[in-house]
């Protein structure tokens, strides 16, 4: 199988990467992109910017879509995403619809990179124009607080059950994969040919990709770890410590662990990767917003002055009702979750809410 042609954009990093490990062609396994020929990202923020890259390189036709026309031709105009991954130049191969049936018409595979609250009304409003069975790989983190549902649920009840589903998730900061460093993520799917079939269409020399059948255990670990991103940013803001930090992210996971499992993922799902792998990133890159909203409030802002201070959609803040929610139903205890979604409500402050986790009964771990 031939190889696609290297985009300008970090092609001679890759060419060296390469030939540094004397392995022209990976050992014959690149892909090229596997059966998918075309494929259409549903949104235009910065992480479907990435996919966009990833896809163009492997000699992908991508068409990116945005519920914006305005914004999108911004975008296509720069060929940069200068509102959400500025300083990255975008595939010269990629192409730009807002016409709802053009961007669909042809796709063999879609991509749905939608904030997991604006799903319902997105895919609402494409749902006729989505060709019968073509594969959706959505990429959103969240859980919807109306419904407790995680996206690709969403999507499902929207367009049916004709439609085959997988995640992809990890831990993935967007403008490092766009300097093309050395990441991995995992793609999950009831159906393990396709997510071998999205494997192929997303692997590159860096970034790996890995295959599972958890699809319910990686959108929850996307979805909760966001939570506890916001923890780790309020410590960070109070300046508590790296001890304090680690203790977070142990038992965080913990909570995210035992709240996977009660509603039926795979206990192992939770230290791979997207379990883990993810929650790591988020609560200690300076970049992740999740953990960035929580350092602001750490250091005095009020909620609505931290979601402000980002241009993007802070996830956790949403998500933490609906995990609170779930966590309710299941009758499992998630005690950083409750602290966090009491600060982001005003019920404690800060300082109130350490106090209490600090004071627990004692137990063993």
């Amino acid at each position: 199988m031939s190889r696609p042609a290297y985009t300008q954009s970090g092609g001679s990093r890759r060419r060296a990467f390469v030939d540094t490990i004397g392995l022209d062609n990976f050992g014959g396994r690149w892909f090229n992109g596997g059966m998918f020929k075309t494929a259409t990202i549903i949104g235009n923020g910065g992480m479907g910017s990435v996919c966009s890259m990833l896809l163009c390189e492997n000699g992908i036709a991508t068409t990116m879509w945005g519920h914006d026309a305005a914004e999108l031709a911004k975008i296509a105009a720069a060929k940069e995403n200068v509102i959400f991954l500025p300083g990255y130049p975008l595939p010269e191969a990629l192409n730009y619809q807002a016409d709802d049936a053009a961007d669909l018409s042809g796709a063999e595979l879609v991509v749905s990179a939608v904030p997991c609250q604006f799903l319902r009304s997105v895919w609402g409003r494409l749902k006729t124009h989505v060709p019968a069975g073509v594969p959706i790989v959505s990429i959103t983190k969240g859980i919807e607080i109306s419904t407790l549902l995680r996206p690709t649920q969403i999507i499902t009840e929207i367009l049916g059950e004709n439609h085959p589903l997988a995640t992809l998730s990890g831990p993935n900061i967007a403008d490092e994969l766009a300097k093309h460093l050395p990441a991995t993520a995992t793609v999950a799917s009831n159906d393990a040919a396709l997510a071998q079939q999205i494997q192929q269409a997303f692997n590159t020399p860096m970034f790996r990709v890995y295959t599972n059948d958890d699809c319910a255990g990686v959108e929850l670990a996307g979805a909760m770890k966001n939570v506890i991103a916001i923890a780790a940013g309020v410590i960070d803001g109070i300046g508590a410590g790296d001890n304090a930090k680690a203790a977070l992210i142990t038992r965080g996971l913990a909570e995210i662990q035992r709240l996977g499992v009660a509603l039926g993922a795979n206990e192992k799902t939770f230290t791979g990767l997207s379990g883990l792998g993810d929650l790591f990133t988020t609560c200690v890159s300076p970049k992740g917003r999740n953990r960035s909203f929580g350092e602001h409030m750490g250091k005095g802002m009020s909620v609505n002055a931290a979601i402000a201070s980002t241009k993007c959609v802070v996830e956790g803040v949403p998500t933490c009702g609906g995990i609170v929610a779930l966590a309710a139903q299941h009758n499992v205890e998630m005690p950083i979750t409750e602290a966090i979604y009491s600060i982001i409500n005003g019920e404690k402050t800060v300082k109130e809410a350490i106090a209490d986790l600090m004071t627990r009964e004692l137990k063993a771990e």
